[in-house]
């Protein structure tokens, strides 16, 4: 059976057909899946990841807190990843993120978030403790020094000094007195001998 070169070429343009059908689909699919803005808000910063978007075209993002810039506009390519830290605050803030993608606004995000304010961290009251005797101090006993203090020579009694109306004593060396000494000592031998010689007489006469 032969089959006609029409069906062939008929067949041949549907299969071509559903090829660039397919292809286009997913060509189609493919940026919506991609371009995904991530960010986060705390009390105390903004966290941006912006992923798979288009490098080969200008991407813009932008950032503000009640209305003021966070961020200034900043161009970027296929991502994005910052932190932010927000201002001290004692009421929420509004805060508000604009991307705009360079290859069509069904990609761009413009959306908003709330940062609360920060709880304060209050420190735990310390609970008085029971008061504790004081350690008796203990009384260093004093090193003894080798060296005998100045406070006690300087306390030994002084030698007396002689008193003025004590006999002189004598003198070892020549003195006027000397003569009348030696005379008074043969006057006393003198008188001895005739006291002696006086008690021998009075015995002989007595026997």
């Amino acid at each position: 059976m032969t089959i006609p070169r029409r069906s062939w070429r008929a067949a041949g343009t549907l299969a071509a057909a559903a090829i660039v059908g397919l292809t286009g689909a997913v060509l189609t699919a493919g940026p919506a899946a991609a371009h995904t803005p991530t960010w986060d808000v705390t009390c105390t910063e903004v966290s941006l990841h912006l992923t798979a978007y288009n490098g080969d075209v200008t991407n813009q993002v932008t950032v503000t807190v009640d209305g003021k810039d966070l961020l200034p506009t900043e161009t970027f390519g296929k991502g994005l990843d910052k932190t932010i830290a927000l201002p001290e605050h004692d009421k929420a803030l509004t805060v508000r993120l604009v991307v705009k993608a360079g290859d069509g606004d069904k990609y761009s995000r413009d959306e908003s978030k709330q940062a609360p304010v920060c709880e304060e961290t209050q420190e735990p009251t310390p609970t008085p403790s029971e008061t504790k005797p004081s350690e008796t101090p203990t009384t260093a006993t004093p090193t003894p020094t080798d060296t005998p203090s100045e406070t006690a020579s300087s306390s030994a009694p002084a030698a007396a000094a002689p008193s003025p109306s004590s006999p002189d004593l004598a003198e070892t060396g020549s003195s006027s007195a000397t003569p009348i000494i030696g005379g008074a000592a043969v006057a006393v031998l003198l008188a001895g001998g005739g006291i002696m010689w006086s008690v021998r007489k009075r015995r002989t006469a007595q026997h």
